[in-house]
């Protein structure tokens, strides 16, 4: 029997520089590389895992480095932001550390009364923080005190092409209509999962926007959690009865999943809690090292070669 998702289970993007993504998501904003592995369709390029202590389902950012890919444009279909949640009263702290790593940041009035910091990356990619309360407990290994650390995803903007047939999927998911605000160049409309945190999607209707490009700096995807893999195996012969243009189920070693892109034309990925970032590993050396999924250890001398080296602020201080 089919479930309602609790929420977003991760988020992932493209960037340029390994390094350089590291940097940033470690040094500045104080996540910790919960797991460092590569591509599952390319052995030879990393996928980095940004999350709190255990990487759970709902606090991950994954990034997928391309040095030779070009810039990705904002636009129609896709994911336009994310946004991560940090404690209420937080926002001036963050205000004046981002700006201390040269970043600049823009307030907004508030949204959906949360108080919002927007900023992009090194690489273009927009990013969110939005005050409020997460049941997690945040990553505190870094150069980030606890009491203004990222607890985790908060949400997700995007921009389909069709907000309406991309909310009749999110319905489908599990996910409630809660609200919209209007202003004179677009509406925002808000969908929330039934769960404790990382629940928010909102969808733009923005008639003006022009279409996007995939590339560096770009969003590719939301992944929402699925109960199981029975579960998956379910909703992908749910959804191909419908005519949604569906994935087989993969297994992703940390996680199995599946992926659906809706009419609106935005990609998402239902995946499983289980077994999680932290399988087959101990906690305190998450991220340390190059995880391999079983399929590709055969090949880890050459993969190890191959892939540049990576500094992680925390561990080499």
């Amino acid at each position: 029997m089919l479930t309602d998702t609790p929420g977003i289970h991760h988020v992932t993007g493209l960037v340029e520089s390994a390094q350089r993504n590291v940097d940033f998501y470690v040094g500045v904003l104080g996540l910790r590389l919960v797991k460092r592995t590569v591509n599952q369709n390319d052995m030879l390029r990393y996928h980095l895992f940004y999350g709190n202590e255990t990487g759970d389902p709902g606090t991950v950012l994954t990034c997928f480095p391309y040095p030779n890919e070009a810039p990705g444009r904002v636009g129609k279909p896709q994911i336009s932001a994310v946004a991560f949640v940090v404690p209420e009263g937080s926002l001036p702290y963050w205000r004046g550390r981002l700006a201390a790593h040269g970043v600049d940041a823009i307030g907004t009035d508030a949204r959906f009364d949360d108080r919002v910091l927007r900023f992009t990356d090194p690489d273009g990619t927009n990013v969110e923080l939005v005050e409020g309360d997460a049941p997690v407990e945040p990553w505190t290994g870094g150069s980030v005190p606890e009491a203004y650390a990222i607890r985790g995803v908060h949400s997700v903007t995007a921009l389909p092409t069709n907000p309406y047939t991309t909310g009749a999927l999110l319905e489908t998911l599990g996910f409630e209509l809660v609200g919209e605000e209007r202003t004179r160049d677009e509406t925002r409309i808000r969908y929330e999962a039934d769960g404790e945190y990382a629940t928010v999607i909102d969808l733009l209707d923005r008639p003006t926007t022009e279409f996007g490009r995939e590339g560096t700096g770009s969003i590719q995807h939301v992944a929402v959690r699925a109960e199981s893999v029975e579960e998956l195996y379910e909703w992908h012969s749910f959804l191909r009865e419908r005519d949604y243009d569906v994935s087989r189920v993969h297994d992703r070693y940390f996680f199995h999943s599946l992926y659906v892109r809706e009419p609106g034309g935005i990609l998402f990925e239902l995946a499983t809690e289980k077994p999680g970032l932290a399988f087959e590993a101990d906690v305190g050396d998450l991220g340390e090292s190059l995880a391999l999924p079983d399929q590709f250890v055969e090949d880890r001398d050459l993969i190890e070669r191959q892939l540049p080296p990576l500094s992680v602020p925390y561990l080499d201080d």
